[in-house]
């Protein structure tokens, strides 16, 4: 730390010995820089705030009918757009500034010199806008911003409705072209229709789908078949088993009549549950063993009554008789199931036969039928969004939806907005100084002076026997007593300058 001390302590001790360096170039400094700073030209500036309102009571009426256009990105964009090449013509051309350029030159400076004055200071949250610009003539200070207040008003409202306009030939052009490529398509399907009359898909789906279902309308027809071959069979085994024609006891006969009025009831409700089951099923197994018993009992009887000679009678078997009626009706189901399989059997040889030429057929009516479907889709939201475009465009052109309220309008203080004298004048002083201790500091440091018995030991490495102390004579103190009284008269001859200076730009200039 002591270290440290001590070099700066050298350092300055060093810049001290370089003091009139230091004085003389803050003065030279100075001299220069109050010279220069007296000779600027004044720059007045003009302002203008304006406040962009777009909240507008239309706004929520028109919702879903009419498009509400982005007025903020517009504001954005108009904003950062304002200094650009074609704006800044038109300011030249409406302030008179395009007769001073003469050249193509002086023309490029007058809209770079434009550019780099015009400042647009604002917020697009707030919506309020500051336009500023800095000229020598306040009244050409004045009229620029007066036109660039006229050019941020005009850009706002003319891009909007500019811009609905060539919406609007945009989708009158997309509608003429998807009209006449929805007639095209239609046209297409009319004429595939005329082609293929027979061949048209219905409703039963694509080709395979159909085919599908065929076959399982034959499988399921020829199953049917084969049970009304199976029902006919047993109906047939079953009429074997009965009698045409039965022979009952007349009255006063047999004794057996009773015995065979059982058996028929029997044989009747055995007829009643093969309608509905086999002959293995255990009833009718158990009321087959019922009818044997009772037809060895009436053989029995019969045997007895064989001696005695008495008349019979023969009657029809009701049972006979149904059987017969149910097998008819199962040749007549049977034919029915024939015929059926044979159609089923015949359109599906003929679909099967047009298998290389039905998918073909579906493939090309649904892609037809696609793109007019969208052709159509693309048509009606076009037709929609043009009647949105024209509403809309009736809202731009008959209400504003964005309000300019000029909150001050052009104007330019008496006073000049640069250079700032007083700041200046005083800063050219300090700048010198500051420049004058950089110049003593590298002076030092290209001639460089010892200056404690530590640089002297880190220099050569020998040790240090001792000091001689400098004994200064009277002419020299006194030689050293005029050197500080003239630094000393410079620097407050300096100051007084600075101080002239000031009072002079702050009291006595007209600018004040």
């Amino acid at each position: 730390m002591n270290e440290a001390v001590e070099q700066i302590l050298g350092y300055l001790r060093a810049i001290w010995r370089k003091r009139w360096i230091v004085l003389a170039t803050a003065w030279l400094v100075a001299l220069a820089g109050g010279t220069y700073v007296y000779f600027l030209e004044n720059r007045y500036e003009a302002q203008a705030r304006v406040y962009v309102d777009t909240q507008s009571l239309l706004r929520p009426l028109m919702s879903g009918l009419a498009v509400q256009p982005n007025t903020g990105q517009q504001i954005a964009m108009v904003t950062r757009t304002l200094a650009s090449r074609p704006n800044l013509e038109k300011v030249a051309r409406m302030t008179d500034l395009d007769l001073r350029a003469k050249t193509p030159k002086q023309q490029e400076a007058l809209y770079s010199d434009l550019a780099k004055a015009i400042r647009l200071q604002g917020s697009d949250r707030e919506n309020l806008y500051t336009i500023n610009y800095q000229n020598t003539n306040p009244d050409v200070a004045k009229r620029v911003v007066q036109a660039l207040l006229t050019i941020f008003t005009e850009s706002s409202l003319g891009g909007a409705r500019k811009d609905i306009s060539n919406t609007q030939k945009f989708l009158e052009d997309q509608l003429s072209s998807y009209q006449a490529k929805m007639l095209e398509k239609e046209k297409e399907l009319e004429a595939f229709k005329l082609r293929n009359i027979n061949s048209m898909p219905g409703q039963g789906g694509d080709f395979y789908s159909k085919l599908n279902s065929m076959d399982l309308a034959l499988e399921q027809a020829k199953l049917e078949l084969e049970e009304a071959a199976n029902r006919k069979q047993q109906l047939k085994q079953q009429l074997e088993d009965q009698d045409e024609v039965l022979s009952m006891p007349a009255p006063g006969g047999m004794t057996s009549s009773a015995l065979d009025g059982r058996i028929s009831a029997l044989q009747a409700q055995i007829d009643n549950l093969r309608l509905r089951y086999t002959d293995l099923h255990p009833e009718i197994s158990r009321t087959k063993q019922l009818i044997e018993r009772l037809l060895e009992q009436k053989r029995q009887e019969d045997a007895a009554l064989k001696a005695q000679p008495q008349g019979a009678i023969k009657a029809q078997n009701p049972v006979y008789q149904q059987l017969s009626i149910a097998i008819a009706e199962a040749d007549a189901n049977e034919a029915a199931m024939k015929a059926r399989v044979n159609q089923l059997q015949t359109k599906r040889n003929a679909l099967f036969r047009s298998a290389d030429s039905i998918p073909q057929i579906e493939h090309d009516y649904a892609q037809l039928q696609r793109d007019h479907s969208v052709f159509k889709q693309n048509y009606d939201a076009l037709l929609s969004r043009r009647e949105t475009v024209l509403m809309s465009g009736e809202v731009e052109s008959k209400t504003d939806s964005v309000e300019f309220r000029v909150i001050d309008p052009p104007r330019v203080p008496n006073k000049p907005a640069w250079p700032n004298r007083p700041l200046l004048v005083a800063a050219v002083p300090l700048g010198g100084i500051g420049l004058g201790l950089v110049l003593a500091f590298l002076l030092t440091q290209l001639r460089p002076s010892i200056e404690n018995r530590r640089q002297l030991l880190e220099l050569t490495s020998f040790p240090l026997l001792g000091l001689i102390t400098m004994i200064e004579t009277d002419a020299a103190r006194r030689s050293k007593r005029r050197s500080n009284l003239l630094f000393t008269a410079g620097g407050v001859g300096l100051f007084l300058v600075l101080l002239a200076q000031m009072i002079y730009y702050l009291v006595l200039s007209p600018a004040a």
